[in-house]
This record gives C-alpha cells, sequence and structure tokens, in this order.
C-alpha cells in the first residue's frame, strides 16, 4: 500500500544528501528531530509526524521500513532515495542547524503522492 510505505519512508527524505560525510564525524545536524511530512498531491495521508536522529552526518530511524541511501551534507543539502520492493520515494531540501523544509515524491503500482517536509531538531 503506499501511503504506508509513503509514510515511512518520507521520513527519511529530510535525512540524506548527496555528498558523503567522513565516517565518525560530529556534524552540526545531529541529533534528534521532529519531521513532519504533508501530502499535496496524490492518495496518501495527509500527513504524518515521526521522530528521526542523525548521527555523524547519517540518519537513524529505530523504526524500521525501507531500504534508504544518504547523508546529510555538510552545509545542510539533503537528497535520498528510498526503495522497498516496486516503491521508490525520492526528497530534497536543506537543513540548518535547528530547523528543515524540502520536498519529497513516492511512487508505487498503486500510484504516486507528493508533497513537501518540515524538520525541527529536539
Amino acid at each position: 500500500m503506499i501511503s504506508q510505505f509513503v509514510r515511512t519512508s518520507a521520513l527519511v527524505l529530510i535525512c540524506a544528501a548527496g555528498a558523503p560525510a567522513t565516517a565518525g564525524a560530529r556534524t552540526v545536524y545531529d541529533g534528534n528531530w521532529s519531521v513532519l511530512i504533508v501530502t499535496e498531491r496524490g492518495s496518501c495521508d495527509r500527513a504524518y509526524r515521526y521522530g528521526v536522529e542523525i548521527e555523524n552526518g547519517r540518519v537513524i530511524y529505530r523504526g524500521g521500513g525501507p531500504d534508504f541511501n544518504g547523508r546529510v551534507s555538510p552545509n545542510g543539502s539533503v537528497q535520498v532515495r528510498v526503495s522497498a520492493g516496486s516503491q521508490s520515494a525520492s526528497g530534497s531540501g536543506r537543513l540548518s542547524r535547528t530547523v528543515g523544509r524540502g520536498t519529497w515524491r513516492g511512487q508505487a503500482p498503486s500510484g504516486a503522492c507528493s508533497g513537501y517536509w518540515e524538520a525541527e531538531k529536539r
């Protein structure tokens, strides 16, 4: 079901970026984040809120879920690809030291969803 997949995977969209971080290096983005994911188009639920952790520039979601790859770059740029079987989601945006915002898209056999995300460091 796309809404369950997108709900689980969209939360990681704020937490990955194309530039790799040095292994073991602390970043200004490390810590606990609250992420609000809002659907603007498609059949997914209207909004979701999740807690995630960024550690050494890598995202950690302890709730299980799809495979994802990415990091937060040193300048806060965010880009990620998430997949589970034939379903996928991608997103991009930017984090500051305490907040972030960007867009996301998800695709599955049952349809597509897209919207924006907002994050706040806790």
